[in-house]
């Protein structure tokens, strides 16, 4: 019995690839950089990271407080000339003590800030926060009283004040009357809201606030404390014609029953 005879088996070469068809490229050399540019280069690197980190530090803390404000020298000029104005005036007012007499007529008065009071004296600044002035065309109502004159008197250039009639209280607090709960504005839409507060006192709705201020009642401080200051509306061409509207609003000061025409005009 003879051997299986082994198949020969021709061995063909692997298909030639278009890299190694083509000539081979050049390899590409790296530059090589000296080890003190690395090291200059990774120090700059460093740096630049420790500068963007605290800028965006020193952003997040003036953020968190006041914006940087910058004033020009008018603003100096006219703030300094307001303070001694007002300290020769108030100095007047203690060498010359004429007292105004409280009208028998008129009980209750309405404050309205019209002037800006940056740069005033410190008490006159006092007494507009103790007015709850703190923004322009604010309002409060007052009672007349030897100790509130005087202090109608300290900020009378910034402020215009009058004796409001039965109509003007009445649309100011069903317009823009607003209570003071919790530091919080709550609208007077309910009843219930008023005698939570003020029934202990004998006043359960918005007819008996009314009255309350109007007469200047024996509760009108707790019920003024219990309103927030009146916002009023200010017209939209007064930031067009600032100077024009000043106008039309008059000069600051006592207006007697004039005071009803303003009350309209901004409500």
């Amino acid at each position: 019995m003879t051997p299986p005879r082994a198949c020969a088996v021709a061995a063909f070469p692997p298909p030639s690839t278009a890299g190694e068809m083509a000539e081979e490229e050049p390899r590409r050399r790296i530059p090589l950089v000296p080890e003190n540019l690395l090291k200059k280069r990774k120090a700059y690197q460093a740096i630049k990271a420790t500068q963007a980190k605290q800028a965006l530090l020193n952003k997040r803390k003036h953020q968190k407080g006041k914006q940087i404000q910058f004033k020009r020298l008018e603003a100096f000029v006219r703030d300094s000339w307001r303070r001694h104005r007002d300290d020769i005036r108030l100095r007047r007012m203690e060498q010359r003590p004429g007292q105004m007499p409280v009208p028998q007529e008129h009980k209750l008065a309405f404050v309205v800030r019209i002037v800006d009071i940056k740069g005033v004296s410190r008490r006159v600044r006092r007494v507009i926060e103790l007015l709850r002035l703190r923004k322009n065309f604010t309002g409060t109502f007052v009672k007349l009283t030897p100790l509130s004159l005087k202090m109608l008197r300290i900020v009378e250039p910034y402020v215009a004040w009058g004796h409001p009639n039965l109509k003007s209280v009445r649309e100011l607090i069903l317009k823009r009357g607003q209570a003071k709960i919790k530091k919080k504005r709550m609208p007077l839409t309910d009843n219930m809201l008023i005698e939570e507060h003020l029934g202990n006192y004998g006043i359960i709705c918005l007819e008996d606030l009314i009255h309350e201020i109007y007469s200047a009642g024996k509760y009108f401080k707790q019920v003024t404390n219990f309103l927030w200051p009146f916002h009023l509306s200010v017209a939209r061409h007064a930031s067009r014609n600032k100077v024009g509207f000043l106008k039309e609003m008059g000069k600051p000061g006592c207006r007697g029953e004039a005071i009803n025409q303003l009350i309209r005009q901004l409500n």
